[in-house]
């Protein structure tokens, strides 16, 4: 026993070691991962993280690199994980006064070509939904696998709880005047402007996407379940999940099944049910 409780103790704090070291990695802010990439006329910043086959991760509306710390560690044991930065976002700037989901798509297209990436798997949250509905439609050659959550095809009621939308409405009626202030104000008022004009994503144009899809939503999300489960329909091979009792935040709340859930669709074949498979 006397043995082996200094092997315990030593496997325990090697691993406790190891567990502080990977909670510590500054994603988002990382020089060991991170660089710069010279992208449509912006310095667009990207880390990548681990081996094998290509797995994009795009971030929402305000988000960054770092939104992903519950992922990255999980997928790059499998997966050469690529994250950036997106246009008008944590360290990639424009100076642009417009900004368009369209922008944002091209952007991460030119970037994985940059990358020497023909295709990957793609992971979306929310706004990066958005933008991962939009790969497989404008850019359909880089988009093997796509998992999205939280996303919408248009910015009305229709699609987004209406508290949400007015609330969203208010914040832009408030930084209109404010919008030319200081540079942040300027930042501020295109995402803002970005959730109360955008996206504009037909049920035509979902038809058209032949990448397996994997749909998600929370069933308190600020997107409606009917919205969701019409971008599921729309699609042409598709699996939906709708996680409960959670809102938004699904890679964050439910940050263990989602990667289980997610890493098990990535790996499998897509299935399609004949009548027979159906009852099992």
């Amino acid at each position: 026993m006397k043995k082996l409780f200094p092997v315990l103790f030593v496997s325990a704090f090697s691993f406790l070691t190891a567990f502080s070291q990977e909670k510590k990695v500054p994603y988002g802010n990382n020089p060991a991962n991170g660089k710069f990439y010279e992208i449509r006329g912006v310095k667009m910043y990207a880390e990548t993280y681990g081996s094998g086959a290509p797995l994009l991760i795009i971030h929402g509306n305000g988000g960054s690199i770092k939104d992903f710390s519950n992922q990255i560690p999980y997928f790059a044991k499998k997966y050469k994980v690529i994250l950036a930065d997106g246009r008008s976002h944590g360290k990639t700037k424009d100076a642009g006064d417009s900004l368009t989901y369209e922008m944002m798509t091209d952007d991460l297209a030119a970037l994985l070509s940059a990358m020497g990436v023909d295709s990957a798997n793609v992971i979306g949250w929310s706004d990066g939904g958005i933008n991962g509905l939009l790969l497989a439609i404008r850019h359909p050659e880089k988009v093997k696998k796509l998992a999205i959550t939280g996303a919408n095809l248009w910015p009305d009621s229709t699609a987004v709880v209406p508290g949400v939308v007015n609330m969203v409405q208010s914040m832009y009626a408030q930084i209109i005047p404010e919008k030319n202030k200081n540079e942040a104000n300027k930042v501020g008022f295109k995402l803002v402007r970005l959730m109360v004009e955008q996206p504009h994503i037909s049920l035509e144009q979902l038809k058209t996407i032949q990448a397996p899809t994997l749909v998600i939503g929370g069933d308190h999300d600020v997107i409606l379940e009917e919205h969701t489960m019409q971008i599921y329909k729309a699609l042409p091979k598709a699996y939906l999940w709708i996680l409960p009792n959670s809102g938004h935040a699904t890679p964050m709340v439910y940050k263990d099944e989602f990667n289980a859930v997610v890493g098990r669709f990535l790996k499998e074949p897509y299935k399609t049910y004949t009548i027979e498979q159906r009852f099992y």
